[in-house]
């Protein structure tokens, strides 16, 4: 049989993902480690310590929002949505797909809008938002496959608004229908494949967001 926690060590995790979900939520942390490392410090728990996953951490933020945040997180997500829907739009040509906590509900004031992108040439993104006239940053995200390999991607980050809304794409090499190649986690993401799918996904928004008068 397996062998079951302690209650201690039960309470421990919980306080432990309780304390890591405030920080993301009042600090502006998006990293889940990041956030468990700054709470783990706080209580005093090494590493290696019995720390909590991330989806404890994404349930105890779920209900630190319901409990701290509930007049303001229903508009700041609705607004995060309507931003985007409209970086969607903007890249249509790459078949975009939100991903991470601004899909899930989970996401912050903080939070930055998470695309993937799809392209056999992901320069071509970065030269797509040039002709546009969008400042971008080109930089490189490394995802964990499992626990000893890794992928490079590359990485646009950008603002498209006045607001100062944020996105990061992520172009991933386009992958033919039916080719059998596995959903790619988002990289803040604590669960498995979770992000919406292009056209369909920004009609659901936009029906959504329409009905809310949010959509710009």
């Amino acid at each position: 049989m397996p062998r079951r926690n302690s209650p201690r060590s039960e309470n421990l995790r919980r306080a432990l993902a309780q304390e890591a979900a405030r920080v993301m939520a009042e600090h502006g942390i998006q990293d889940f480690r990041a956030a468990k490392r700054k709470a783990a410090v706080r209580f005093g728990v090494g590493e290696d310590g019995a720390l909590p996953s991330n989806s404890e951490v994404e349930a105890a933020l779920v209900e630190y929002q319901r409990l701290f945040a509930a007049d303001s997180h229903g508009a700041t997500l609705r607004a995060q949505r309507s931003a985007a829907l409209r970086a969607m739009r903007t890249l249509a040509a790459f078949s975009p797909r939100l991903v991470g906590p601004v899909l899930n509900g989970t996401a912050t004031a903080h939070t930055d809008v998470q695309l993937h992108l799809f392209t056999d040439h992901p320069e071509s993104v970065a030269l797509n938002l040039m002709d546009r006239g969008v400042g971008h940053d080109v930089g490189e995200h490394r995802l964990r496959l499992d626990a000893e390999r890794f992928r490079i991607y590359p990485t646009v980050r950008f603002e498209l608004d006045r607001a100062g809304d944020r996105r990061d794409g992520i172009p991933a090499r386009r992958y033919p229908a039916g080719s059998g190649q596995p959903c790619r986690r988002a990289p803040d993401a604590p669960r498995g494949c979770q992000r919406a799918r292009g056209a369909a996904h920004r009609r659901g928004l936009a029906a959504t967001l329409g009905a809310l008068g949010q959509v710009t």
